[in-house]
């Protein structure tokens, strides 16, 4: 009975700051879920559309590959906004890394949707930012350049 008590009290001592950092983080993690969730269906009509043959297991691999990376960027985030942000009181180099994975997932969301449907062009996502129309962040590609392309 005694040593289920030391194991659960350690076990909260442990987990406890574990689940109060992360609590302010989940809102954060959803999202880079849904993101890869519809990178995930829009991918999977870009291979389509292509004439690839869609492996399940890639897929999957794929996947959770993204939601590890992303969580641990996210998590990185967290401990600069906790190390920094509560020293200077601006939460800016948190908000950069996440601004910029999230950025990264968008761009890949918008450029398999666009190969998806049949439009020859990609959008950057990080070209808004200081632009003044949003036909300087759209790029025309060629058939060359889709077959060079990261995301297939």
């Amino acid at each position: 009975m005694q040593d289920r008590n030391i194991i659960n009290g350690t076990s909260a001592v442990i987990f406890a700051p574990l689940a109060d950092f992360y609590q302010t983080l989940w809102p954060f993690i959803l999202v880079a879920i849904i993101l890869i969730v519809a990178d995930l269906r829009f991918g999977i009509e870009a291979a389509k559309k292509r004439g690839e043959t869609i492996r399940t297991s890639r897929m999957w691999r794929r996947t959770i590959n993204k939601l590890v990376d992303y969580i641990c960027w996210i998590t990185l985030a967290g401990a600069f906004g906790a190390t920094f942000g509560d020293v200077l009181n601006i939460p800016i180099l948190s908000a950069i890394i996440i601004l910029i994975i999230y950025g990264i997932e968008l761009s890949s969301c918008f450029n398999n949707y666009f190969e998806a449907r049949g439009w020859k062009f990609r959008i950057n996502v990080f070209k808004l930012f200081g632009q003044k129309k949003l036909e300087d962040a759209v790029e025309q590609i060629n058939e060359k350049e889709r077959d060079d392309g990261d995301d297939k």
